[in-house]
């Protein structure tokens, strides 16, 4: 049976935690170059910071993210979701107190130290708990409703930030993580797995009961079965379709880690972006997301189909990066932020593709994996992007084209597009599973 009350909860839980990370995101190009380069519209400086905290970041996240996800298998979702969003906390109160230079690098670096435990691993663990409820043939358009609340704490957040000070907004960060903590503590529901009488085999092995009776002494053990990298390394060799949804994912996130380093300040150098223009931008983009999300994505999941919808994805994505990357008025960054509506199909479809491939025990492995991965491509995307960014922003380009960097996160969309064709529709498992290696269960 889903338990919609308890996924109310956890939608309620997803959107107090991003509304407080989105309520920050318009003012903090500003604080950072008025804390790094005061009066100055171009920063090298606050660029390769930029680059580097997310360089740092997804190597935490690497490692961070798929324990978390394997953890959460053994003990619970809930259990797992409170570390995060508690240390979530702590930059929002650094930069509420003050945004002198001092402070933003205390913010700056508990930021990089608290996002490689939070960053991604709440998505990993909302969409674990979504499997562990909705069955796999609502499970893309369940995904794509966590996704769409995400972008309605987007719009509400960015929303926020425009009739906000910039103290303020990180004001209310603060007291809204606070309450995300003590609200999901409070009502959501823990997951069961595995635990109903009328799901177990009738007849087991003497081995298989051997097992059973020694459960409560493995997971005392927990630590000793941390997937490794070879863990993770089988688990893809052993599923074709998950191996093909993870290049689908290094290069996709690759090049919206590219779009994240340059984006906001090839705006701000082109066109002199504020913080009131960069809440009107992310409003757009927020309020198309939502729509994407919670309207479109429930209707043409079950119709098209995820991998149709992946690839579609993709190829919008690169169009509106294209344009992004040649825009030649203030109002062309406008109009392609209602690209939003199809582009952001990508993420829900791969995630659901993946969560397919796997049983409910594994929910949290899988999609915790997928988020190593996409991180090992934000540890890659600032090494790239970064020195690219700044080169095409100054004087020293070897060609006048500012937008470069966009442009070829672009081509790496188009890259993920290839292996994305060759994605099929998953096949129902059957009870008849074979074991693959290292334990893991061949679908």
């Amino acid at each position: 049976m889903e338990k919609l009350g308890s996924l109310s909860h956890l939608f309620a839980t997803v959107f107090l935690s991003n509304f407080a990370a989105m309520v920050v995101m318009p003012g903090i190009t500003d604080v950072t170059m008025s804390a790094l380069c005061p009066g100055q519209d171009q920063c090298s400086l606050a660029i390769y910071l930029t680059g580097l905290q997310q360089a740092i970041t997804g190597v935490g996240t690497v490692l961070m993210v798929p324990l978390i996800g394997k953890l959460s298998d053994v003990y619970g979702r809930k259990a797992l979701l409170t570390l995060p969003l508690t240390i979530s906390i702590i930059p929002h109160v650094i930069l509420a107190y003050s945004r002198t230079t001092n402070f933003f690098y205390a913010y700056y670096v508990s930021k990089i130290l608290t996002a490689m435990i939070s960053e991604g691993s709440l998505l990993c663990l909302a969409l674990a708990y979504v499997a562990d409820n909705v069955s796999e043939g609502r499970r893309a358009s369940a995904f794509g409703i966590v996704l769409g609340v995400t972008s309605a704490a987007y719009v509400c957040g960015t929303l926020a930030a425009r009739f906000l000070s910039t103290a303020q907004t990180f004001q209310v960060a603060s007291i809204v993580s606070i309450i995300a903590v003590t609200y999901m503590r409070i009502f959501l529901e823990d997951t069961k797995r595995n635990n109903d009488p009328l799901k177990q085999p009738i007849l087991i092995t003497a081995e298989e009961t051997a097992q059973s009776d020694e459960e409560p002494s493995k997971k005392v053990e927990v630590f000793k079965k941390i997937p490794s990298l070879k863990d993770l390394v089988c688990l893809l060799k052993t599923r074709e379709t998950i191996l093909q949804a993870a290049v689908v994912a290094f290069f996709y996130s690759l090049g919206e880690g590219g779009l994240q380093a340059s984006t906001l300040y090839f705006f701000k150098a082109r066109f002199h972006f504020t913080k009131d223009q960069f809440a009107y931008l992310m409003l757009i983009m927020g309020i198309a997301a939502t729509i994407s999300q919670l309207v479109f994505m429930p209707v043409l999941a079950p119709i098209i189909g995820e991998e149709k919808l992946l690839s579609i994805a993709l190829f919008v994505g690169f169009v509106s990066m294209l344009v992004d990357s040649v825009a030649w008025s203030i109002w062309v960054p406008y109009v392609v932020a209602a690209f939003c509506t199809i582009t952001l199909f990508a993420s829900p479809c791969l995630r659901s593709i993946v969560s397919k491939q796997v049983g409910p025990n594994e929910q949290g492995t899988a999609q915790g994996c997928i988020s190593g991965i996409t991180s090992f491509a934000n540890i890659i995307s600032p090494l790239i992007f970064s020195p690219l960014t700044d080169l095409f922003l100054s004087k020293r380009a070897p060609f006048y084209f500012p937008g470069f960097s966009i442009l070829c996160a672009g081509l790496l969309s188009v890259i993920a597009l290839i292996p994305s064709l060759m994605i099929r529709a998953a096949t129902p498992r059957t009870s008849n599973n074979k074991e693959g290696c290292d334990g893991y269960r061949e679908v």
